[in-house]
């Protein structure tokens, strides 16, 4: 777990304020018996996760793409070589859903806007130093040119929900009982 008390105290906050402006059927399903608090999602997301990740084409059609997802700081971030569609897409219109499933017993559906780390040619965001460490460490060095090959987004929750439905046998599984 890399994130901070506040950084979980805002996922938390988060998680609660989405649940609660969701629909009736959505809270029917994710209740309080089958959901994970920000700790305990926390360390569930760890490694590698991968993404069922949705953008919007310019005549406003949805694709779906998959994609290496990493859950840092409360934040989903994942990355795509810099000619791929998705990334086009995502330079035109930052807006994006990112779903990660684990069979029945876990999903975590994300909506938001997504943040390039590492624009070619211009200054890193904040946070791209720790994230490629991080990445470097997970795949190899020379995995990719970091710079010219790939990009890297974190995309800022705007609404987040989770669905776990056995939370204690899914805590269980992943050491946290």
């Amino acid at each position: 777990m890399r994130e901070t008390p506040e950084e979980l105290q805002r996922l938390q906050a988060l998680l609660d304020a989405s649940l609660a402006r969701s629909t009736a059927h959505l809270r029917s399903i994710v209740s309080s018996e089958r959901t994970l608090t920000a700790e305990q999602l926390t360390g569930v997301l760890t490694g590698m996760c991968t993404l069922a990740l949705s953008t919007v084409t310019a005549k406003g059609e949805p694709r779906i793409s998959g994609a290496d997802g990493h859950f840092l700081h409360g934040r989903w971030h994942f990355g795509t070589a810099r000619t791929a569609a998705k990334a086009r897409h995502l330079a035109a219109r930052p807006a994006a859903s990112a779903a990660h499933m684990r069979g029945e017993e876990l999903g975590v559906f994300t909506h938001g806007r997504v943040e390039v780390l590492n624009p070619y040619g211009a200054e890193p965001a904040e946070g791209w130093a720790e994230l490629l460490a991080y990445l470097k460490d997970l795949y190899g060095a020379e995995m990719f040119d970091w710079d010219e090959e790939v990009v890297y987004y974190r995309l800022e929750p705007q609404w987040m929900t989770v669905f776990a439905a056995h939370p204690a046998e899914l805590l269980a599984k992943d050491g946290q009982a």
